[in-house]
């Protein structure tokens, strides 16, 4: 796999994915434990937003500036926004899993912060590893293209008849395996992840919410990082859309917390998106779908599922 960008613009993206993360720390260091309202989560999702379009930019330019050609330009532009989008959407699924994992534990409000910070760290090393084992993949063996396809498309159909069911830990696999692994108190101890019991050192409540939120990752990162691939095979791309689209990732979820039941039929839309790009991928070398289409079918798709979402709910 290849990249027309330059080493620079590699080395401007790490430093700002460091830089945006020691700041995040920072800020919640200082704001402490506190729950999140609706208008501080607006701020920094427009904030993540504004961000990612002005790295899109910057990449605009650089690959103008590197081959001299326009063209080529904006169709990496477009295979970035185009990726932007599919992660941001795909994440909303699992923004839901998150809601049901808090709800589930009673983690307080003013403990999810940190929670989902920790979240994101482990969520943007996991998907890099699986980005680069999936690139390499996909340069040797051509073939799994179509083996990413239809599994794109049977996770789309399985989406579809999952959604509107009520869902439920109390049988997940996971849990059941991390509790065997580990004593966990019943109570939360503030923030901490460790606490002791009976002169015992045991974990909290919070240290299986931890574990269990990096494993949702990993398990749609299956679905999600296979879709990217469909869009643009550039590692760049790939990894930078992804990157970006994660870490919005907490403001977007207090943002779909206080708006979660307004949102009744989306998991129906990004069932169909699943399907569109898994069918993209299986007729990759019969058809080519331009990105511009693409992009198209994914706002479209959204746009429709959210007036549907809520003229239901006035209903």
């Amino acid at each position: 796999m290849e990249t027309v960008v330059p080493v620079w613009l590699w080395v401007v993206f790490v430093a700002f994915v460091l830089a945006a993360l020691f700041v995040d720390f920072v800020v919640l260091k200082k704001q402490g434990a506190h729950e999140v309202g609706v208008r501080e989560a607006v701020n920094w999702s427009l904030l993540w937003i504004a961000l990612s379009f002005l790295f899109n930019g910057l990449l605009w330019w650089a690959v103008k500036d590197g081959t001299g050609s326009s063209q080529l330009a904006n169709e990496k532009s477009l295979e970035f926004l185009t990726g932007y989008l599919i992660e941001k959407s795909l994440a909303v699924d699992n923004i839901f899993v998150f809601l049901m994992i808090f709800t589930y534990f009673s983690v307080p409000a003013a403990y999810q912060k940190r929670v989902l910070m920790i979240g994101i760290i482990g969520a943007i090393v996991l998907r890099t590893v699986m980005i680069l084992v999936g690139g390499w993949l996909l340069a040797q063996f051509h073939w799994i293209l179509y083996v990413f396809g239809a599994f794109l498309i049977i996770t789309g159909i399985k989406m579809w008849w999952a959604a509107g069911k009520e869902s439920s830990l109390d049988d997940n696999v996971a849990l059941r395996l991390l509790r065997r692994v580990m004593p966990v108190s019943r109570t939360f101890d503030g923030e901490k992840f460790w606490t002791v019991e009976n002169g015992r050192r045991i974990a909290t409540p919070l240290l299986m919410v931890i574990c269990l939120v990096g494993l949702t990752d990993v398990i749609f990162a299956v679905d999600s990082i296979p879709a990217i691939f469909a869009i643009t095979s550039d590692p760049f791309i790939v990894l930078t859309s992804n990157v970006f689209a994660i870490l919005g990732l907490r403001a977007m979820f207090f943002l779909l917390q206080a708006a979660a039941s307004r949102f009744t039929l989306l998991n129906y839309g990004l069932a169909v998106i699943l399907v569109f790009i898994g069918t993209k991928m299986m007729l990759i070398d019969v058809v080519k779908i331009p990105i511009l289409v693409s992009l198209g079918v994914v706002i479209g798709i959204l746009i429709v599922t959210m007036v549907l979402s809520a003229r239901v709910n006035r209903s």
